[in-house]
């Protein structure tokens, strides 16, 4: 997991600790494993994106029947990163970048800190073709 741009010692704590569900997110990619999902997401979050021009919502148990449990064969050239993150209040967006071989995810998050700490609330992502 890659922290923001800026480095570690120049976040804030509030910072630090929004980032604690995307951590679990990146690992449930490197995992393949929904249950990491299930700790990073509200229960009630939605994974949208345009998918073909058409408007794609997956509620998050949609989203978590993705992962069956077998890690990419490519798993170790995979690079995934926080490029940003913004804190207001229990309020936070953040965007990351997900190199998962041919294809590069831009996701932005939306979250918020909850009583179980920071979750993210919701997801919107596009996925491109990676330049080489």
């Amino acid at each position: 997991m890659t922290h923001p741009s800026q480095s570690n010692s120049t976040l804030t704590a509030e910072q630090l600790a929004a980032c604690a569900p995307i951590e679990q997110y990146f690992l449930g990619h490197a995992h393949d494993d929904a249950s990491y999902m299930r700790l990073a997401f509200l229960p009630t979050a939605h994974i949208e994106s345009m998918r073909e021009r058409v408007f794609t919502s997956w509620p998050l148990d949609m989203y978590c029947e993705r992962f069956g449990g077998k890690p990419a064969a490519d798993e170790a050239t995979r690079r995934r990163s926080i490029d940003w993150i913004e804190v207001a209040g229990s309020a936070a967006s953040a965007r990351v970048t997900l190199v998962h071989g041919a294809m590069t995810f831009t996701d932005y998050f939306v979250l918020l800190q909850t009583q179980d700490g920071w979750k993210i609330a919701n997801k919107a992502f596009v996925g491109q073709s990676t330049q080489a």
